[in-house]
């Protein structure tokens, strides 16, 4: 799909233009913005923009990092690759999680509501979700879930594989539904999509917890920057052959977002984290001091694929218009 602008904002911008002629205007106005003034003089703070102009995607995917501080992975040695991402696309300065510990921001990135707290929750959630949101538009999805036992498993943890890291395994539409179970599959399939140009037009990938900065990668002891190193060389190896690739280059977006700060931290409710925003249409080497928080990335992933109504909190969260160009 060629890249565009939403057809919204031709929409509003034709209305704004037809009233301003009525009154003997000259020039139609861009639509309110949720963004503060630009600082006089500050490059990090641009035009407010509008809420609107958000690129329209064919294919959007977050990889959900765990339980690090901003500080242990931004413009540390820790993580090579992603800060390198960083430099190149563009960096959210002022992200924060939305809760400890894991669960609840997993949900807040699928359902725009944080659920539940509770880590050993093993009931089925049928609040409005993006599974819902994408098949009432005809779009595909699949939740790549390394070391997951099978395609369709909605069963405990079977570590390295932790089972709350994987909202669609309590989601309504996805548990009850024999179709929808078999869109949570291993990783093992994710090169083999990418190769035959199967990308669905939403990818929710979790590496393990070997993999996503959670455990140490073999040994029972190591440090934090060891954790950290093994999740971005498995970052490298896995991600990069997407970010390399010609279709994700023309309309894809890619988010790598930490879902909590290190329990210590519970600024805004679940501390500082870096997230990372991938694509050829962002602003290279923007840093964005919005503030913002899982709900918008939410908002960010319905807005670009054109799914409406949004969900739960995502309705009231700041946009991110300022990342693209």
């Amino acid at each position: 799909m060629a890249f565009h602008r939403t057809s919204y904002h031709f929409g509003l911008l034709a209305a704004a233009f037809s009233v301003l002629l009525a009154c003997g205007g000259s020039s139609a106005p861009k639509a309110a913005s949720n963004e503060p003034p630009a600082a006089p003089g500050n490059p990090s703070s641009p035009p407010a923009s509008d809420p609107f102009d958000i690129p329209q995607f064919s294919h959007a995917a977050i990889v959900l990092e765990e339980n690090t501080a901003y500080g242990d992975v931004i413009g540390t040695s820790a993580m090579p690759y992603l800060n390198s991402l960083a430099a190149q696309y563009t960096l959210a300065a002022n992200y924060y999680a939305n809760t400890h510990p894991s669960i609840g921001n997993y949900f807040m990135l699928t359902t725009g509501q944080t659920i539940t707290n509770n880590d050993g929750f093993a009931g089925t959630v049928s609040a409005d979700n993006i599974v819902r949101r994408l098949l009432s538009a005809g779009m595909t999805w699949k939740a790549y879930a390394e070391s997951l036992p099978y395609a369709g498993y909605i069963g405990g943890d079977r570590y390295p594989y932790i089972k709350h890291h994987n909202p669609f395994a309590y989601i309504s539409d996805v548990r009850n539904s024999t179709v929808q179970k078999i869109n949570m599959v291993p990783f093992s399939q994710f090169a083999g999509d990418l190769a035959n140009n199967h990308r669905p037009s939403f990818s929710f990938i979790i590496p393990n917890n070997r993999h996503n900065a959670h455990d140490c990668p073999a040994a029972s002891n190591c440090t934090t920057a060891q954790k950290l190193r093994a999740a971005d060389d498995w970052l490298k190896a896995n991600i990069s052959p997407l970010v390399s690739n010609a279709g994700f280059q023309q309309d894809g977006l890619l988010v790598i977002v930490f879902d909590e700060s290190r329990q210590s931290d519970s600024a805004n409710g679940g501390g500082k984290v870096a997230m990372v925003l991938i694509s050829s249409h962002v602003n290279a080497g923007y840093q964005s001091a919005t503030f913002l928080q899982h709900q918008s990335v939410l908002k960010l992933v319905e807005t670009s694929l054109g799914l409406s109504p949004l969900l739960g909190a995502a309705q009231s969260a700041p946009d991110m218009a300022d990342f693209f160009q």
